[in-house]
This record gives structure tokens, sequence and C-alpha cells, in this order.
């Protein structure tokens, strides 16, 4: 109850310190609640905290998926249309739609909302050094959390938008020349993500995950570390020094309490949040969330024919949400049927085919599938930032790119996909370019839906190869950005659009 008390406290103050999302960096000031009111007590802070968390759940609805997943090959139209989906997986973005609220609301692609998480980290920053606390750990531990929460917003946003306002203090006034920036550079942006990081790392008293490995640890700092550093050393000319320091920060991740589960589908469920494969996840909960966009990729009653076998309604379960995307054939076809990561991401509907055999009917992602509650199926899984099987494929991509090989870490997630029939799938080690190819597949068949698959295509160079309707679009370079949106273009004067785009 005091937890729930701190975070409406902290709403309450943030409903006056901040507009409403759609003012972009336009923020107003903090009153004088805020500022001599509210931060006073560790409880104050606590409670300033958790609220950030909530701000990034937000986010985390439809936002993380649709900037990390949805421009990629996996997703296609399914049975109930696209609600604004298909603007993504067709690569159908531009300064006018990509601000628009599309997949019924759960995704509004500005970078407005993620700021309001870097507001909530630069308030902690600037106010929680000053307030006395029960042990200097606990002090420590919030402004490392600050830290790589703003490290994380930073780099999710670079990595959609390229070069960004930069904003390291929270904005309390109507200063133009505070609320009205011009874009830093990238290479500006990523120097800033890699001290807020190292700043994080030094700040952690311990090793330890929370309860529901639901805020940043150390741990979760190293995975993100480690991401960021082949992201430089990928695209933006880091080299081997970065894949190094992606290595040694893996070697970190590995020193914690972490470990591959034996059942890949078992990552995911909803009673088992916070496992040990779990560095980071973004915390769903009956009662105090409401659901995800997962929710508009499973399959309601009304949408279900009665063709269908009984084994395959036995796997669907309670039926629920609506049928907006699907899996595509593209990404269906890569799955063996001997994989256990198949049946746990997506589950395939066939009915009789008029010359015998069946047909393809639709498709339903079985993994964040939700729970059932009182009948009813509830899309309140977490969303996964980090885990253990992510960092392995991370490990591997560093070493490949080092010349290092890169088997061990491949084979570890292959020997659980495939379990008794791991000896058919043995990956053995030839040349790099082979080195690269089989892990960008296996961060497919291992992360699907997990918000990671455009970057890592990004990352690869692959985009233009793999993804459809980029295919007959290969040179138009400007496409690996996403546009800015009109409305941001109007609130920011000083923000000039994306190269690329009219």
């Amino acid at each position: 109850m005091k937890r729930i008390k701190r975070i409406l406290t902290y709403s309450a103050v943030m409903m006056v310190s901040l507009s409403s999302c759609t003012k972009n960096l336009e923020l107003d000031p903090v009153s004088q609640i805020s500022n001599q009111s509210f931060w006073k007590s560790e409880g104050d802070v606590m409670g300033a905290l958790n609220g950030m968390y909530v701000r990034l759940r937000t986010q985390a609805n439809g936002n993380l998926f649709a900037w990390g997943e949805m421009r990629s090959e996996v997703l296609d139209r399914s049975l109930g249309g696209v609600a604004g989906m298909q603007i993504f997986y067709l690569n159908e973005l531009d300064r006018s739609n990509v601000g628009a609220s599309s997949a019924n609301g759960f995704v509004v692609c500005t970078w407005q909302g993620m700021y309001t998480v870097i507001h909530d980290a630069n308030l902690l920053l600037k106010y929680a050094p000053g307030i006395t606390y029960s042990s200097d750990a606990v002090k420590n531990q919030v402004l490392a959390e600050a830290h790589a929460m703003r490290a994380y917003a930073y780099f999710v946003l670079t990595k959609t938008w390229g070069a960004l306002p930069m904003v390291t203090e929270p904005t309390e006034g109507y200063n133009p020349e505070v609320i009205m920036k011009e874009r830093s550079s990238k290479e500006d942006i990523m120097k800033m993500i890699k001290s807020d990081l190292e700043a994080s790392l030094a700040l952690f008293p311990n090793a330890n995950f929370k309860s529901g490995r639901n805020m940043w640890s150390k741990p979760a700092v190293n995975a993100l570390k480690a991401e960021v550093h082949l992201w430089t050393g990928k695209t933006m000319g880091g080299g081997a020094n970065d894949f190094r320091t992606a290595l040694t920060a893996i070697d970190e991740v590995e020193k914690a309490d972490v470990s591959l589960l034996d059942k890949y589908a078992s990552i995911f469920d909803y009673d088992n949040k916070g496992n040990k494969e779990i560095l980071m996840a973004v915390r769903y909960q009956d009662l105090e969330s409401g659901d995800n966009i997962f929710q508009l990729m499973y399959m309601p009653g009304a949408y279900m024919t009665d063709k269908t076998d009984q084994a395959t309604k036995d796997k669907l379960g309670v039926l629920g949400g609506f049928p907006f995307a699907g899996m595509s054939q593209v990404v269906r076809d890569q799955f063996t049927m001997d994989d256990q990561r198949r049946d746990a991401t997506f589950i395939e509907i066939r009915v009789p085919a008029a010359n015998g055999g069946t047909q393809y009917y639709g498709s339903v992602f079985s993994k964040f599938s939700g729970t059932v509650i009182g009948g009813n199926r509830r899309f309140i899984d977490d969303m996964v930032l980090f885990r253990y099987g992510d960092v392995l494929l991370m490990k591997a991509e560093a070493q490949n790119a080092l010349g290092q090989d890169p088997t061990e870490a491949i084979n570890k997630i292959r020997k659980r996909a495939y379990g008794t029939n791991y000896n058919n799938h043995v990956y053995v080690h030839t040349t790099q370019q082979a080195g690269d190819e089989a892990i960008l597949k296996e961060r497919l068949l291992e992360l699907t839906l997990e918000g990671k698959r455009w970057w890592d295509l990004i990352r690869f160079n692959k985009a233009f190869d793999l993804v459809p309707s980029l295919q007959n679009r290969k040179g138009q370079n400007h496409l690996m950005l996403f546009p800015i949106s009109e409305l941001t273009l109007s609130l920011e004067p000083k923000v000039q659009q994306n190269e690329g785009y009219k």
C-alpha cells in the first residue's frame, strides 16, 4: 500500500510538472509542490523511482515493439485486417503517418513518451542526491537505476531516429533555450549513453537482482552495455575495441545469478515472471496494468473456424484479442518442427484442403499470449528487455566479429532448442561470414517478438536483404531510421527531418 501511495503521489506531482505527451519536449515547470514538498524523504525518492518504471511501461505497451520489431520480416496481415500495423511491416512510414495513433492506439511513433522517461531519470539524478537515506547503498542504487534508465531510453531513441535533442537536466521552465533544442549528433548521444552506463555500473552496491527482475540491476546494465558496444562497433566504426568491451560486459553478466531455463516456453509464462533467465523486464500485472500490444495478435472466437482440429484448439486455449497481425510465412518456414521454440512462439492454424491434406488458415503468437483470468484472456506477460539467451548470442556475435570461434555460445542455445534432436543441429564454425549468417538466424528463432529483430537487421546490415518490403529499395539507406513526425516538427522548430524523408 505504501508503494502504491508513493506512485500516486509521484504521479500527482508529475501531472503538474509534465505536460501531456503530445507536447514533446515542452514541459511545464515543476511546481512548488515538487520542488519544496516532494523531494524530502527516502520514501519520496522511491515513489519517483517507481513512477519512472511506470512511465517506461507506457512505452512498452506498443512503442518498444514497434520500434524494435515491426519493420522487420516477422509480421504480416492476419484475418482481422491491419489496424494500422501495415505501415510498419510494409515500410510505408512517412512524416504524416508516423506520429498518428496506429495499432488501435498502442503505437504512437514519436519520441515524446520516451522523453518523459528521460525527464523522470533527470529529476532523480538532480534531486535524489540531496535526500537523507537509510544507507549509502540505497542512495547509490537509486542513482544507478536512474543513470541506467536514461542510457537505455537514449539508446532506444538514437537507434530509432539517429541524432536527438540532448536533455540531461529536468525541464523546469519555459526558457526557449531549454525547451527547444537542436539535435545533437548520434556520436555525442552515444558518448552520453556510455558515460551513463559507466556511472551506473560504478554506483550499484552489488550484482543482485530485485525481486521480479523488473528494475535495473548491475547484470542488466552490463547486458545493455554489451548491446551498446556491439551497435557502435558495427554501425559507428568502433570495431574491435567495442567488441572486446562487449565481451567484458558479457563476462560480468555470466557471473550473476542467471541461467538458461530447460523449457523455452517457461521463460515467458505469466506464472514464472522474474525467472533466472530474465535480466530485465517491464512488469505487467493484473489490477496494475492494462493489456499490451500482443492482444492485437491473437484470435477471438468470431474468427475461429469450426474446421480447426482439436489439437490446435487445445493449444490455443481460451480465445481472445484480435487477429490484426500474424507471423509471416517467411519466418514461419524457418522454424523446423523439432525446434521447441516453434510452438512456444506461434501457433499455426490449418484446415482441411479440398484436394486432401491441409491448408494454412492463420497464425497467432503463443509467446506473450498472456494468461486467463476469470475466463478471459489477458495480455499481461512481462515485456522482456534482456535475458540470458540474448546475451549468449551477443557473445557469439562479438566473438565472431573478433575472428574468434562462437561455437560454444551458439550451441548452448541450440541444445536447449532441439533437445534430443540437438545432434542434427550442431553448429560447426567455418568462416566469419557463415558465422554471422548463423548468429543472425539464431537470433531470429530465439528472440522473435522480443523487440530485437529490426535493430538486429540494422546491426548486421541485412535489412534490405531480408525484409521483403525493402528488397527492391536497396540504396535508400535513410529507411534504416524512422521519419520524424509532423507533430514533432511542428513543436520543435529547431528539429529538422531525417534526410531522405520528404
